[in-house]
């Protein structure tokens, strides 16, 4: 796992480029590489995990070739052999070599080939043209500036932030979403690259051009029958773990409550030779705390297990890191007890696989159920709808929130479940969702709503918030963290079972819950999902208090583009007197103060 950048703008010294390295080295601290070709800048941090010989540092050449890579193919022992096959020789036992030789014998091609989580650039300094991509599913990050011909290319925003201004758009789309969507970035003129794209850049021309070589496509359903799509489901996750398991150093698994990395876990201690390593954290409130269920889980897989019990401090000192390592403002709380279990792992080992992926896949989140029972509102036409939406009404049927009047008068299913990925309880002066044309495929690929929810769900929250939640958190530490059910083969499989086979008779997740069952005993995990959460709410009125109230002062809040500063102003005092919950509006904008003080806007 490491850092990337390359640079053609002649202002950018050399020195300079060190230091931007240098600001993001706990991307790769192994090593940093520098090599200057033609007009080109390559830069690269290295955190060594496939090949530990400094004959695998970056950048790398073969032939006309260059690169600078993060990530990981997990398929590249099979794709060596074709490669050998065909004639050519390796020096290395890198993956990074053989995608830099399978570049240069199938080009474009290769993306197709390739299994893993990446995002690179490859030079070629006879045709003075720069080839990058993005994995599919957008596990690893991939910033560029693109102005007038000059190019800059970063794993993170930071060393790219230079002179830039704050992008007013992407700040809007924070205030409803806690993140900001690809290809959007905090900063004008600095985008990101979609997943499953790639970019073309021809330095003589002055031309660069994104093209796209993977999406979800239209559901077809699968005819096979529950068993044998079991059956499929578990061989295919057996095979996305033991892919994962191949390394050069300690490797280990997060292993919470949850059935997701209890099933990676499983499936993982069944293919090593030797225990492995898990970790946990626990909470002393018990009902954040997953710590004895996930005991029970290593008891079973006889794993050598790591529990660790925090308190409110533990997670609150890792604020000032969160805000150094996730470069943009990202307000999914969930970050914080993600940097605290990285940092434990990272003091036994330096891979360590994840269930990340499970829910979007496998209809596992609260949504789904929420959805269900609250579609069939649809069979009424709209004015019938607003007129149940009244207050009194809503506050006879014990339903008076902001949340059921904005649903009730949503025009559509489509609408519907962009705000449930947006927000109800909008803190913007005036919503637009023109932004939303990225991601509009979820319309079409499916006739199934739940499908629908699902398929949103992995092209905007599963790319922008739990990918970048996951890379900030583990490479903070210089931690690589690989997900087996992120793997592009589950989540096309996946989404061609019925919905009954993974959501059935309010039970989510119904065929892992099935598989897991062949190696934990289901009265064991059957128990309710606490998710990866902290009790934030009560902190806002009691441990944070005095910081968000300095934070969120008027001259900040002043600068906020498209801020309805009454409307917070008047949930911020609500929810300190304890009268309503606005957790998620008070924390983006907490994290928004700090990120503004951080970059000097």
């Amino acid at each position: 796992m490491c850092g990337i950048y390359l640079t053609n703008i002649p202002t950018i010294s050399d020195s300079e480029v060190s230091e931007k390295l240098k600001s993001i080295n706990f991307r790769g601290p192994d090593n940093l590489g520098f090599l200057e070709k033609d007009s080109l800048k390559l830069g690269h941090l290295r955190l060594s995990i496939l090949d530990l010989d400094s004959r695998s540092n970056q950048p790398m050449q073969y032939d006309d070739l260059y690169i600078t890579y993060n990530g990981e193919i997990y398929n590249y022992k099979k794709i060596k052999e074709e490669l050998q096959e065909l004639g050519y020789k390796f020096n290395t036992t890198s993956d990074t070599e053989v995608l830099l030789i399978g570049y240069k014998h199938w080009g474009t091609d290769l993306l197709d080939k390739i299994n893993g989580m990446f995002a690179f650039c490859i030079y070629n300094f006879n045709t003075q043209k720069i080839f990058c991509a993005r994995d599919r599913l957008g596990v690893k990050p991939f910033y560029y500036y693109w102005e007038n011909g000059n190019l800059e290319i970063c794993s993170q925003l930071r060393p790219l932030a230079t002179g830039k201004k704050i992008n007013k758009e992407a700040i809007s789309i924070f205030l409803d979403t806690g993140y900001i969507p690809s290809p959007y970035s905090a900063l004008e003129n600095v985008m990101k690259l979609p997943p499953g794209n790639y970019m073309e850049i021809d330095l003589n021309l002055k031309t660069l051009h994104v093209k796209e070589y993977w999406n979800l496509k239209k559901v077809k359903k699968t005819n096979m029958s529950y068993e044998d799509a079991k059956n499929e489901v578990h061989e295919l996750i057996k095979d996305a773990v033991k892919i994962r398991l191949q390394s050069d150093v300690p490797i280990g698994s997060f292993l919470s409550g949850g059935i997701d990395s209890a099933l990676v876990s499983s499936i993982a201690s069944k293919t090593l030779d030797e225990p492995l390593n898990t970790f946990s954290i626990g909470f002393k409130d018990p009902e954040y705390d997953e710590s004895k269920v996930a005991e029970q889980y290593a008891k079973i897989i006889k794993s050598n297990h790591n529990t660790t019990i925090c308190n409110p401090d533990d997670i609150l000192k890792l604020l000032p890191k969160l805000i150094e390592v996730y470069d943009e403002p990202f307000a999914d709380n969930s970050a914080l007890p993600s940097l605290l279990i990285s940092s434990i792992a990272k003091e036994h080992i330096t891979v360590v696989l994840s269930g990340d992926g499970g829910d979007e896949s496998f209809i596992g989140y609260n949504y789904f159920v929420w959805l269900k029972n609250f579609v069939w509102i649809f069979n009424f036409p709209k004015w019938m709808r607003k007129l149940a939406s009244h207050p009194t009404l809503l506050k006879i049927a014990g339903k008076n929130s902001s949340a059921s009047i904005d649903a009730l008068n949503t025009d559509s299913k489509n609408d519907l479940l962009i705000k449930m990925f947006t927000g109800f309880n909008s803190i913007q002066l005036k919503r637009n969702f023109a932004w939303v044309k990225h991601y509009e495929g979820f319309k079409t690929w499916s006739k199934d709503l739940m499908q629908n929810a699902a398929d949103l769900n992995i092209k905007l929250w599963l790319e922008n918030d739990s990918n970048v939640k996951v890379d900030r958190a583990s490479m903070a530490y210089s931690l690589e963290i690989r997900s087996p059910f992120l793997d592009y083969r589950i989540i096309e499989l996946a989404r061609t079972l019925p919905i009954n086979y993974r959501y059935r008779k309010g039970i989510r997740k119904k065929i892992l819950k099935d598989i897991l069952s062949e190696y934990i005993p289901e009265s064991i995990f059957d128990q309710p999902k606490r998710g990866f959460s902290i009790p934030l709410h009560d902190w806002i009125r009691t441990d944070l208090k005095d910081e968000i109230i300095e934070t969120l002062n008027d001259e900040f809040l002043n600068k906020v583009p498209n801020l309805n500063i009454i409307k917070f102003k008047e949930q911020l005092n609500y929810h300190l007197e304890n009268k309503q919950d606005h957790t998620a509006n008070i924390w983006k904008l907490f994290i928004l103060g700090k990120w503004y003080r951080e970059f000097n806007f």
